[in-house]
């Protein structure tokens, strides 16, 4: 993915590569926060990076609070996570978790997910992304791609309920972005030209993608991804 100091990962435009994937998934971040989380509420950024939804949280009125495992998280205005994973934060502190493509990258899901749940007020949301199928990128490390059911598995055997599990660009458009980022990635190292060669290839695969994606067969997206947007609540084991 783009780097997140980058404003595309908000507002993405035609002719950047990652595009057809990022500008659903803000659309769909937006939606889901406005939807499931009061104005006020507490949504806790686990794995924030360089806070690219700060300003989405914020504009609906939410209380953003960012965590990472930055050594000088403090520094940054964030919350620092601890070697044992945990956030200075009380037990049920957040109204909603967000994690935007962060699981991909985490060694210990076991631990990750305890946090997430420690975190949740009872009720709370959790708005999880991440990638289906997409390149290798250790950020600092990767480790790993699902299957639409074998994501909801892996939240679900962890005490998760998963209430809706959104796809975000079907196979033969992942394919072209797939492309498209291996040739620009070469393209934008040509001095001068290479830039604006890229930018209008993206412009290009980005409406080839457009329409592979609105003749691929729904279940063949919904099961074969590039990023899926997953809405869960910590399950009620006293309701069972």
């Amino acid at each position: 993915m783009i780097p997140a100091t980058d404003s595309r990962r908000v507002a993405p435009r035609m002719w950047h590569t990652d595009w057809l994937q990022l500008a659903p998934l803000a659309r769909l971040l937006r939606e889901q926060a406005a939807a499931q989380v009061r104005p006020g509420g507490v949504i806790v950024d686990l794995g924030c990076g360089d806070m690219p939804y700060a300003g989405m949280m914020r504009g609906l009125g939410l209380d953003y609070r960012p965590a990472d495992i930055d050594a000088d998280a403090v520094a940054k205005g964030k919350l620092p996570i601890g070697a044992d994973g945990r956030v200075p934060l009380s037990d049920g502190a957040a109204d909603a978790v967000l994690s935007a493509q962060v699981l991909e990258h985490v060694p210990d899901l076991d631990s990750y997910c305890a946090e997430i749940r420690r975190l949740l007020r009872p009720g709370g949301t959790l708005l999880l992304s991440t990638h289906g199928s997409w390149f290798y990128h250790p950020h600092p490390e990767d480790h790993r791609r699902w299957t639409r059911t074998g994501l909801a598995l892996d939240l679900e055997t962890r005490g998760f309920q998963v209430e809706a599990l959104f796809p975000i660009c079907g196979p033969l458009a992942t394919t072209t972005m797939i492309r498209l980022t291996a040739f620009a990635f070469v393209l934008k190292r040509i001095a001068w030209i290479g830039p604006a060669i890229a930018a209008a290839l993206s412009v290009v695969m980005n409406a080839r993608a457009v329409v592979e994606d609105a003749v691929t067969p729904r279940q063949m997206r919904e099961d074969n991804a590039c990023v899926y947007l997953v809405r869960a609540r910590v399950v009620d084991r006293t309701a069972l």
